[in-house]
């Protein structure tokens, strides 16, 4: 009865349901597509569901972990698994269950081979991406954070678009591997010095200024490459050149926050004079993000790598808000976090849309679009000015937060940022304006079909989320904003 109890928590719901799908798949025969579809679909469905309970029952007024929950599974020793939520990591919980959904519609049509073990991985890439941002034991963080990359790396090896899609596999995982290695070793000599993983016991423990120094730098290893920052961020737009479709969206939408994520929990409230301390460094590197990023992307040619360095450019502002280490800043880089996450994701689907009809991503050889496509224009024109940072977007809100938690630390490094929003304009309204307008190329492509009735429908929620968040931002806000006043009560300033 208390085991039954205890299975009605809807985190623990929300947590093992992918893991029950990925069961009932491995049962089903391989020739039964529209069954696995099906089953996957339902299993997705119902992991978003859980986790919506997890919002409507969620105690915006307190900074505790919330719906805690925790199995002894090894009695002799201090491996515990251990689950809560909090504000921050309420919504990215969130945003992965709703982009896997949107990952699984998108692929319904378009994956031609290995069906059930492309739909395997993503139910295990939900199940991983859950338990990273749930979990509070610190070794089980690192499992599952690492556990993320062999799904990642099968959907870009295998299901890959382009012959160059095994050396992107390769280059994605050894890159992201071998940062977190030095986060591994931290989390070692951690446990060596407080014999416990537990997360809320480590936020009071109290390590020597130059312990914090060297711990900050093993775990800004690992992040820095995940986010990724410059100069780690090579690996990225080549994953996102050979990745699926689908591939793209969770990328975009779910790994790039890993980071992020690691940054706000450990970096700040493990390490706070550390943090403090290399915030010019993150500043530094952020900033040249920011401006190289844009530039580069003005000179991509791949509709998919413009949209992978403009995510390099968008993550410097959250790096930069991060360390801003005000509540602002901080608040402003979680929703744009959230904001890239939807933005980024509709922006793949929309070259995805483009892909399947004409099976090329070079810029030149589309023009005119709005002629033949008007409705896919339009959603193409709302994510743009949403890439942009426009008002009434969520991006506008993020962006917003972040500059006035920076101007309250420095105006100069301000006057920086703010270029990152005038480039981002420059190449968003370039690349809206090389696709949408002009004479159509009929010498290359003489057949135009605009966004099907499937394909609306899996856009449509991005759509009505990005203008939510940016007409209503404090639906969202509410629920971080004591969770982060409790991760900068570790710093002494």
């Amino acid at each position: 009865m208390i085991i039954f109890y205890k299975m009605l928590n809807p985190l623990l719901l929300t947590s093992l349901t992918p893991l029950i799908g990925i069961f009932f798949v491995l049962l089903l025969p391989r020739e039964r597509k529209t069954l696995l579809l099906n089953l996957s679909l339902s299993f997705t469905c119902l992991t978003f569901l859980f986790s919506l309970f997890l919002w409507f029952q969620f105690d915006s007024g307190t900074s505790f972990f919330q719906f805690k929950q925790s199995f002894l599974f090894f009695p002799n020793t201090n491996l515990i698994y251990s689950i809560g939520i909090d504000g921050i990591s309420l919504f990215l919980i969130l945003l992965t269950t709703l982009l896997i959904n949107i990952c699984i519609l998108t692929s319904w049509t378009s994956v031609k081979f290995y069906l059930k073990e492309y739909l395997i991985c993503f139910l295990t890439l939900e199940f991983c991406l859950i338990q990273v941002f749930a979990v509070l034991d610190l070794l089980l963080f690192y499992i599952f954070f690492e556990s993320v990359l062999i799904p990642m790396f099968l959907i870009i090896g295998i299901w890959g678009s382009r012959v160059r899609k095994i050396r992107a596999a390769y280059q994605f995982f050894l890159y992201t591997l071998t940062g977190s290695l030095l986060m591994l070793i931290g989390i070692i000599f951690i446990y060596l010095k407080t014999a416990t993983f537990d997360i809320q016991i480590l936020e009071a423990s109290n390590f020597s200024i130059p312990t914090q120094y060297w711990l900050w730098l093993a775990f800004f290893a690992s992040f820095a490459v995940k986010i990724p920052m410059v100069p780690f961020h090579i690996w990225l737009p080549e994953a996102h050149a050979e990745a699926p479709t689908a591939g793209s969206v969770i990328l975009a939408g779910v790994l790039l926050k890993l980071g992020g994520y690691g940054f706000i929990r450990f970096s700040i409230p493990l390490f706070p004079e550390a943090s403090i301390y290399f915030s010019p460094l993150v500043f530094t590197l952020s900033t040249i993000a920011i401006v190289y990023a844009s530039l580069t992307t003005l000179r991509q040619v791949d509709l998919k790598k413009i949209i992978a360095y403009s995510s390099v450019s968008h993550m410097g502002f959250v790096t930069i808000g991060i360390f801003s280490l005000n509540t602002q800043g901080i608040e402003g880089s979680l929703i744009l976090m959230l904001s890239h996450g939807l933005v980024s994701s509709a922006l793949f689907l929309c070259v995805g849309v483009l892909y399947d009809r004409h099976k090329t991503r070079i810029i030149k050889y589309y023009a005119g679009l709005v002629k033949v496509m008007p409705l896919f224009i339009c959603l193409f024109v709302y994510f743009s000015f949403a890439n942009i940072g426009f008002p009434g977007t969520s991006s506008f809100i993020g962006e917003l937060l972040v500059l006035i938690g920076v101007f309250q630390l420095n105006s100069i490094l301000t006057m920086f940022v703010t270029s990152g929003v005038i480039l981002s304009a420059a190449y968003s309204i370039w690349l809206l304006n090389r696709i949408s307008f002009g004479n159509l190329k009929l010498n290359y492509f003489t057949a135009f079909q605009d966004i099907s009735r499937r394909e609306f429908w899996i856009i449509l929620p991005l759509v009505i989320l990005v203008c939510w968040m940016g007409v209503h931002p404090n639906s969202f806000l509410a629920e971080t904003h004591f969770s982060i006043l409790s991760i900068l009560e570790h710093l002494n300033i």
